[in-house]
């Protein structure tokens, strides 16, 4: 069983449902070590005085706000106390909404929220509710001191939260120069292409094939086995941008034809 990250209550309306959260997703992202290059010894990290660069002991160090150039306020655990603890303990739901208004840029980490002992009943009821008008409840909740915007919603009967980016937190992008004139071709070629490319959205179809070459890479070099030359990167080649995408609209139909004649024997 995954370890909660966090306790609380689902609050909406005069309704509550006491939850605790875990980790919905896990990173497997290859971690490397620091290494001494003369015998390979693991390099150590340790906490320095910027100053004097003198080691600071773990129980020397607390957190610490700077309000102005060089100027820092500590924040003790007590202040933390002092805080409303309705903030920390509770997902206070704002709004319900519809999930396709949510640009995907918003979203940031997922949670599974399990219900608590006893709140089984009220915990379905929300995530049938949600379910069946297609909402997502949007809430505040407080993780490790900071306040976050989240989105509550229903997924296989299971209450996911996601934690979100505030409007100021997303950057604005640069415009692209207005100069640019799209042929109408152009434009339904790529549409084509899209169309052609167009299938249902299965996770499993798709795995980090970078990680797994990496790590036979490395497993070949632990066991001293001759390593692949690398490959010569080829030099960008200026293209016919119409004729490229008449050609992969071409391609892709072929392989949409041949994918429908292995179903149809199958």
């Amino acid at each position: 069983m995954a370890r909660s990250l966090w306790t609380g209550t689902i609050s909406f309306g005069l309704v509550s449902v006491p939850v605790r959260m875990v980790s919905a997703t896990q990173s497997k992202e290859l971690r490397f070590h620091f290494l001494d290059r003369h015998d390979l010894q693991p390099i150590g990290y340790d906490k320095v005085r910027r100053d004097t660069g003198e080691h600071v002991d773990s129980d020397d160090i607390v957190r610490g706000f700077e309000v102005e150039k060089g100027r820092y306020v500590p924040l003790e655990d007590e202040d933390l106390d002092r805080l409303d603890i309705e903030l920390t303990k509770t997902i206070d739901i704002c709004d319900f909404v519809d999930l396709d208004e949510i640009d995907p840029i918003y979203f940031r980490k997922a949670y599974y929220l399990e219900p608590q002992d006893g709140a089984e009943t009220p915990y379905r009821l929300l995530a049938r509710a949600l379910d069946e008008t297609s909402k997502v409840a949007i809430a505040k909740i407080v993780i490790r001191n900071k306040q976050h915007l989240a989105a509550v919603r229903a997924h296989d009967d299971v209450l996911v939260l996601e934690t979100m980016y505030y409007a100021d937190e997303v950057r604005q992008p640069e415009r692209l120069d207005g100069k640019v004139r799209l042929q109408k071709p152009e434009v339904e070629m790529a549409k084509s292409l899209v169309e052609n490319l167009s299938a249902p959205f299965k996770p499993e179809r798709y795995d980090d094939t970078y990680r797994k070459e990496l790590l036979d890479l490395l497993r070949a070099k632990a066991k001293g086995k001759p390593l692949p030359e690398p490959e010569a990167e080829e030099e960008g080649e200026v293209v016919d941008l119409l004729a490229a995408l008449r050609e992969s609209v071409d391609r892709t139909q072929k392989k949409g034809r041949s994918r429908s004649r292995a179903k149809k024997a199958s």
